[in-house]
């Protein structure tokens, strides 16, 4: 009895107790928006709780609208760029918290009669942890109906077939070839991580359809600023009406790869950077006292006829690059040139209207050497003669070989200059047994079909395991149009011999046209070995190293041997790739010390 009287002495003061401790330490908590320590994490995202308007209204006023979302829980605005609507205004829409609410407000008037979504993609998350709000697609109407069809796609790049997250989709009404470059679109929304888009809630009517990965946000194409583009080449008309029980229409979680596959995807949109096409001269350099080169704004520049002041016509060596988009301009004369040179070029350029007219004009190409520290002394004089340096004076080339890639690609032999005197006969290749004898191997000279500076010496007959094969290039053989003689040199490779690297056999069937065949790593970022065929064959890819690889397929229609970017107003697409795949992947393992043979058919590869 006694202890208990003792306890109701104390109870009371303990809620008194509990409010002063708070007092004294609220100052320390009262604005936190971190969680408690020590409890279990916050993973639920943000939701939705209430909207105003309704979600789905009509007849919303189109002057001085704001629509509020409220969420269950505090939120903060991560990129308010990414809230979308469509049809875009000229300013994109502005958003404000308020409590728990989110706000966004128009800085011009709503269209009337028309259905407008507002597209929350990876713009809110949660205060407290950052868990970003899943995404909701936002529906209202300033007229009395709300339009109910929709239209799915994935964009892909065009080379890596990788999606593209981030892109505008846009759809116009207006099917002019330049309205995606002058007027904001009819309807727009962004890719999600997978490429995907459902551009939902549109009218039944007939539209071109485009994806831009629009740098500046200002929903229209830009070309000059290099942006990239995607298109369908005929018009588009949706045929799908929207439910939101239908999982193209839902905000999924990126994570669920199956749920994310498992989409709709009504186009396949290639994501290209388009080359210029307006045609002028734009750049150009002194590369040495005899050699230069100028830059052209678009590939595919038409040259009527060019000259160099002063200098005769048998004199001047040129060369195209493989995009003839940049000449590269050799003197064939040892005697000094001056500083300046002037170059006439007659050419096709743009005009103002967009055609292609003879213009000539005239270059002036300064000569500026570099001083000791590799930077330009911006003066026309010459180095002095103890600055020179032995490459300064002789044929400078580059010898090179890889075990790997011998018998594919040989030996490699290329000039700094082009040359005027060829030894090629003087070469030796010699092949060296495990015994230490030589004995000479015929061998095929290749020049380079796009590079007059460089050329292929291909060892004729079998290459063996055990074997050196010894290339000689003897001195003063080769002499450049400095007037200057090569030094000697030698190059040794063999063959590998390690017994854990694999063969790979691809035997190409039903190919009926030029493709390019490249060799790729797991991330599809380099090319290991490449063959351009034209008609069924097998192609040899050995000494692999256990892993993961890629075979990627580009169909060259053109037969340039080059992947060609597409062409928005030629309605050209960038050529058509494909990925060889194994159930549906296309990466493949290598294992060790493994000889695979792979047929692939091509003309079924590249049917649809």
């Amino acid at each position: 009895m006694m202890k208990r009287s003792i306890l109701s002495r104390f109870f009371p003061v303990i809620p008194v107790a509990l409010v002063l401790g708070s007092m004294m330490f609220s100052h320390s908590c009262a604005n936190t928006t971190k969680a408690p320590s020590g409890g279990v994490k916050d993973t639920i995202p943000p939701r939705i709780v209430k909207f105003s308007p309704e979600h789905k209204s009509v007849n919303v006023p189109v002057h001085g609208t704001s629509i509020t979302f409220t969420f269950d829980e505090y939120v903060t605005i991560k990129k308010a760029s990414n809230i979308v609507l469509s049809p875009p205004q000229s300013r994109p829409p502005k958003s404000r918290l308020k409590g728990k609410s989110v706000v966004v407000t128009f800085e011009e008037d709503l269209l009337p009669d028309m259905t407008y979504t507002l597209d929350f993609i990876d713009a809110l998350a949660d205060n407290n942890e950052g868990n970003v709000f899943p995404g909701f697609t936002y529906v209202f109407s300033t007229g009395n109906t709300i339009d109910s069809l929709m239209l799915t796609g994935t964009v892909q790049d065009c080379n890596t077939l990788d999606p593209v997250k981030g892109i505008t989709v846009m759809l116009y009404k207006d099917h002019a070839d330049s309205a995606v470059m002058l007027s904001k679109p009819f309807a727009v929304t962004k890719t999600d991580d997978w490429g995907f888009f459902c551009i939902r809630n549109i009218k039944d009517t007939s539209y071109r359809l485009y994806a831009v990965k629009d740098d500046n946000g200002n929903n229209i194409y830009d070309p000059s600023d290099n942006e990239l583009i995607a298109f369908v080449d005929s018009p588009v008309r949706p045929v799908t009406v929207v439910n939101d029980t239908l999982p193209e229409v839902k905000k999924l979680d990126m994570q669920d790869t199956l749920a994310c596959l498992a989409r709709k995807s009504e186009y396949e949109m290639p994501l290209f950077r388009e080359k210029p096409s307006r045609q002028a001269i734009v750049r150009n350099v002194r590369v040495s006292d005899r050699s230069s080169f100028i830059t052209f704004n678009a590939p595919n520049a038409h040259i009527d006829s060019m000259w160099i002041r002063g200098v005769p016509a048998g004199k001047l060596i040129t060369q195209f690059n493989i995009q003839r988009d940049s000449l590269e301009v050799w003197i064939n004369d040892k005697g000094r040139q001056p500083d300046t040179l002037h170059m006439f070029v007659n050419y096709r350029k743009t005009d103002s209207v967009g055609k292609a007219v003879p213009t000539l004009e005239h270059v002036k190409i300064y000569y500026k050497p570099e001083d000791g520290s590799g930077k330009s002394t911006g003066t026309a004089s010459r180095s002095s003669r103890r600055d020179i340096r032995h490459e300064d004076t002789i044929c400078v080339y580059k010898l090179e070989v890889e075990p790997e890639t011998v018998e594919q690609y040989g030996y490699t032999l290329e000039f700094t200059y082009p040359i005027i005197n060829e030894g090629f006969d003087s070469l030796r290749l010699l092949s060296v047994n495990p015994r230490q004898q030589e004995e000479a191997m015929k061998y095929k000279v290749i020049p380079d079909s796009t590079n007059i500076r460089k050329f292929t010496i291909m060892p004729e007959g079998k290459l063996l395991t055990g074997y050196d094969y010894i290339l000689k290039v003897p001195a003063r053989r080769f002499r450049d149009i400095n007037g200057f003689y090569n030094d000697s040199t030698e190059v040794k490779v063999s063959l590998p011999t390690d017994e854990k690297l694999s063969t790979l056999n691809l035997v190409m069937t039903n190919v009926h046209q030029k493709y390019i065949i490249d060799f790729l790593t797991e991330k599809r970022d380099k090319v290991l070995r490449q063959y351009i065929i034209d008609s069924d064959r097998t192609l040899s890819f050995p000494y692999l190293q256990a892993g993961t690889y890629c075979i990627r397929i580009t169909e060259d229609k053109n037969r340039n041997s080059i992947v060609d970017s597409g062409s928005l107003l030629q309605h050209r697409q960038p050529e058509k790739v494909k990925f060889f795949k194994i159930k549906d992947d296309f990466r493949f393992e290598v294992m060790e010390a493994a000889e695979i043979e792979q047929s692939i058919d091509v003309g079924e590869l590249f049917k649809d």
